[in-house]
């Protein structure tokens, strides 16, 4: 099989784009949440239940559960910030909302709630930026973890904008 010279340097063009494609995988990028946006999301976090009268705690972490943002109201209990980061964990874990993972896995809740730094409960909800998931926040302190993430979500709803625009 003779091939013309432009044949060649064809074949070994695809032949080196298919080595390449081999290894694209041995290095990627990730988005992941900043100290900013993190401290801005609690902050908003334990504004938003303080303005319904609850004293809570928030927490944020990034999208491997390392902690990123914790801030304690005046008058909310020192365990509030441990509850707090275990529900936001339990939402990077399962990638949904916590309170949405309890309601679909009562079968392993109890098994979980063993498992150091995670408790199923509702208040853990997913923080995305432009599609991408890139971090948790986590409330406690409120009457009710679906009042713990309804100031969680009033809180992403304030800054809209920069999770939506994030590059």
């Amino acid at each position: 099989m003779n091939l013309k010279p432009i044949h060649q340097i064809f074949a070994l063009c695809v032949c080196l784009s298919l080595q390449t494609a081999a290894h694209a995988e041995d290095v990627f990028t990730l988005k992941t949440i900043g100290m900013e946006l993190a401290r801005d999301i609690a902050s908003e976090t334990v504004l938003a239940c303080r303005k319904q009268g609850y004293a809570v705690s928030a927490v944020v972490v990034d999208r491997n559960a390392i902690l990123k943002a914790a801030l304690r109201d005046d008058l909310a209990s020192r365990f509030t910030l441990q509850i707090a980061e275990e529900k936001a964990n339990m939402a990077i874990m399962s990638g949904i909302n916590s309170g949405e993972f309890r309601s679909s896995r009562e079968d392993i809740r109890n098994e979980l709630n063993h498992i150091d730094g995670l408790i199923v409960m509702q208040g853990g909800v997913i923080i995305s930026a432009g599609g991408v998931r890139i971090g948790a926040v986590g409330v406690s302190g409120a009457p009710g973890g679906d009042r713990d993430e309804a100031c969680a979500l009033k809180a992403l709803d304030r800054l809209i904008e920069r999770l939506e625009f994030a590059d």
